[in-house]
């Protein structure tokens, strides 16, 4: 175990480190990214400045994609693409195992001997082969209540994809970055190009929200820290749910462990064997910023939803898909937490540990007159029993430290008279 942490550490310093440090003396302690919602496909944007000259690169984040994959196929320009050629270290990096050659002009995403990757489209389940490759990325620091000096990964490393990938994301999308648990997603790239902890932070929001990079403090205004976060571990799943990955590669996505599920205190009846990974890796939680709502195995879908129909006093009416279950807005409370309807509490290690989710992340306003439970059914033998989506993320600080394997999630910052939008993207650099 201790060989293998210093080969990946070995590897880090050769492929990132050398050329970072070369070209800039101040060392950041954390790194911002702003996110945005698209209003059509639900996904949240991030734009990252990116090549030689620098052109802003925008990207659907995926909270568990396991690295950057990018469109090269069109319009990839830039004097400071390189190619990661076969049995290279940054190879080694990637665990890729394909080499290979492109037999036409050399280009950005088509060159000989070089190694590959499967570049996956998360939101439509559609992988190909593609290029590994480095390149110049730019990013602004932060001390965490505003950004502060951009800095440079000279040497970042990303895939190319083939234009066909791009179907099903928002419009204007160029690819998607992957902040999974790979030696190549972003938090990892970042925390070794700086020295800093392997440890981000989302901060979602119906607008605009945040993406941290190394620790906090997280400020959000009027000067809010955001402090005191409730931890549960993160759990690894054997099995690697890309749509593309060889055999014994576990998943890059996060995975927590639900033992149970309560509606207004009450403990909801659930099927225990779904809610604990198999060796075949399905079953068990996991969170994510593709689906834009938390999706249920069927038989959990229908145990919540009968339990919050039967704790709610809101009139049912009909359903509008994709939610199954919708009401009157007539006779609903309004509070600072969202509609008031019952809470629903994801229990965790322990029945003291618990994920409580308010009306705010619970329901969705589809009408003026009417709310939908903000869940839906994911079928009868889903992959993962439970996917929590962004919706319920949202307005929640979310962080992920990897060093420790654990999770930390705020609950909803509405509680606290703020919200992931109000962080303060007033540059003081």
């Amino acid at each position: 175990m201790a060989s293998s942490v210093l080969h990946f550490l070995l590897l880090l310093f050769f492929v990132v480190l050398p050329t970072t440090f070369a070209q800039q003396s101040f060392r950041p302690k954390a790194l911002v990214l702003p996110v945005t919602k698209d209003a059509s496909t639900l996904q949240y944007l991030a734009t990252i400045n990116q090549r030689t000259p620098l052109v802003p690169v925008k990207l659907v984040v995926d909270l568990g994609g396991q690295f950057q994959w990018v469109d090269c196929d069109k319009g990839y320009i830039s004097s400071t693409y390189r190619p990661a050629r076969c049995r290279s270290a940054v190879c080694s990096l990637a665990r890729s195992t394909s080499c290979g050659d492109c037999f036409s002009a050399p280009r950005p995403g088509c060159n000989n001997n070089t190694c590959g990757v499967f570049p996956d489209n998360t939101v439509t389940r559609t992988a190909t082969s593609g290029e590994l490759a480095q390149d110049v990325v730019s990013i602004e620091s932060t001390d965490g209540s505003n950004p502060g000096r951009v800095v440079t990964v000279p040497r970042f490393v990303l895939a190319c994809g083939s234009t066909f990938l791009l179907d099903g994301l928002a419009n204007g999308a160029m690819g998607m970055a992957g902040l999974g648990r790979t030696n190549i997603a972003l938090p990892s790239q970042f925390a070794a190009a700086f020295s800093f902890r392997r440890k981000f932070a989302v901060c979602l929001s119906s607008g605009r929200g945040v993406v941290f990079f190394g620790d906090g403090p997280y400020v959000f205004l009027p000067g809010i820290e955001i402090s005191g976060l409730t931890y549960t571990p993160l759990l690894i799943n054997p099995v690697s749910t890309a749509s593309a990955f060889s055999q014994g590669e576990k998943s890059a996505e996060y995975f927590i462990g639900v033992t149970g599920i309560l509606v207004n205190n009450k403990p909801v009846p659930l099927n225990q064997t779904l809610l604990k990974i198999n060796r075949e890796g399905f079953g068990g939680t996991k969170i994510s910023t593709v689906n834009p709502y938390t999706v249920l195995e069927t038989s959990i879908y229908n145990a919540v939803v009968s339990a919050f129909v039967r704790e709610t006093a809101a009139k049912r009416v009909a359903a509008v898909a994709p939610f199954g279950a919708c009401f009157s807005t007539e006779g609903v409370g309004s509070t600072r937490l969202g509609p008031a309807v019952p809470e629903i509490d994801l229990v965790l290690q322990s029945n003291d540990v618990v994920w409580r989710i308010f009306g705010a992340n619970s329901m969705v306003s589809v009408r003026d007159d009417v709310i939908c439970l903000g869940f839906v059914d994911g079928g009868v033998n889903p992959r993962t029993s439970i996917v929590i989506g962004g919706y319920q993320l949202e307005d929640n600080v979310v962080q992920f430290d990897l060093a420790a394997s654990r999770l930390g999630f705020s609950s909803t910052l509405l509680g606290r008279r703020t919200n992931c939008a109000n962080f303060n993207f007033t540059s003081t650099a």
